[in-house]
């Protein structure tokens, strides 16, 4: 249904009642002035009524209720990922604009499928990689480009974090868990956005935890097509870590906190030059609300010009995604990891 002459908001269903979807993405849904949530959908009803109650939308039982629903124009995924890819096709066969959790999909066949079907339905699909949206990044970007740090050579980046309860959904190897596709797509999608997208895997190790059958920490070096490198540090049995630093000719900068700061957290670049330091503060932003903000932006422009602008830029570049964390899986040398405590 097109909508283009309407004001209204962007009318969002949530397909999962997941702990991201909770703290982050759904109150992001909530107070973005260009959105509104009508129907969270889980499996358990219980859950579902709970979320509702929370953020003042109807609740489903069962996804298949909320994808039939001619009422709601755009689905925000947040199951598991390795049910990703069957709803989230699902969604773009019934009409549905999608913005699916990270990843978008387990692997780059089935991320490549959904973006093809994307395009075909001329319908908007985005992967909530929630960090890409931070002004910090593109402002670290700009010090690069106007030589702040010469010419960048290498990037090291790394998103650990303490391990989750024994239950949690990231050590069931069937619903796709593990390390690399939780807390690495960080690490990685740093590098693309720093360094752009024909990076090659030079090499990578993963520790798999023997219980679980599924990764829960690694490491990768990529090469980029003019020589620069990236160090890529990721997992979660560790104590909390999400920085970056970009080593270049003249320089080195540094942001901590990263990947998943405090909507009201200032972030801080520390720029270190062989006799000077400099810090330099930069303005707060709520980094899940402006990807959303985004994707309705995109879901309004294509209900305007009959298609996604925007959708050739990042397919490529979650399509690369996809495949630099598949060519790190299948390359690592693997290791048992020590049972958990």
């Amino acid at each position: 249904m097109n909508r283009s002459s309407e004001s209204a908001p962007l009318r969002v269903g949530v397909l999962g009642a997941s702990s991201i979807a909770r703290r982050r993405a759904l109150p992001a849904l909530r107070d973005v002035p260009d959105t509104t949530i009508v129907a969270i959908a889980s499996r358990d009803r219980d859950k579902a009524e709970d979320f509702a109650a929370e953020f003042g939308c109807a609740a489903v039982q069962g996804y298949e209720r909320l994808i039939d629903d001619e009422d709601i124009d755009a689905v925000y995924v947040s199951v598991p990922n390795a049910l990703h890819y069957p709803w989230v096709r699902e969604l773009l066969v019934h009409g549905k604009h999608v913005l699916a959790e990270k990843p978008l999909t387990t692997t780059p066949a089935d991320t490549a499928d959904l973006v093809r079907l994307a395009a075909e339905r001329k319908l908007v699909l985005r992967e909530n990689i929630a960090f890409v949206h931070h002004g910090l990044h593109r402002r670290v970007a700009e010090l690069l480009a106007a030589g702040r740090i010469g010419d960048l050579r290498h990037v090291d980046a790394s998103f650990c974090f303490p391990p989750p309860p024994p239950t949690d959904v990231r050590y069931r190897a069937e619903l796709g868990g593990g390390a690399l596709l939780d807390a690495g797509i960080y690490p990685v999608r740093l590098a693309q956005y720093f360094l752009g997208d024909d990076l090659t895997v030079a090499g990578a190790a993963l520790r798999d935890d023997p219980e679980a059958g599924v990764d829960v920490a690694g490491s990768a070096l990529l090469m980029a097509a003019a020589g620069e490198t990236a160090t890529l540090t990721f997992g979660f049995e560790h104590s909390y870590g999400a920085k970056y630093t970009l080593w270049g000719s003249k320089g080195r900068l540094t942001v901590d906190r990263a990947f998943t700061p405090p909507h009201t957290m200032s972030p801080l670049v520390r720029i270190d030059e062989q006799d000077h330091a400099e810090e330099i503060v930069l303005p707060a932003e709520h980094q899940f609300a402006n990807s959303v903000a985004s994707f309705a932006h995109a879901v309004r422009q294509t209900w305007a010009t009959g298609a996604d602008s925007g959708h050739a830029d990042w397919a490529d570049t979650t399509i690369r995604t996809a495949e630099l964390l598949a060519r790190i899986s299948e390359s690592a040398l693997r290791v048992t990891a020590r049972k958990r405590t």
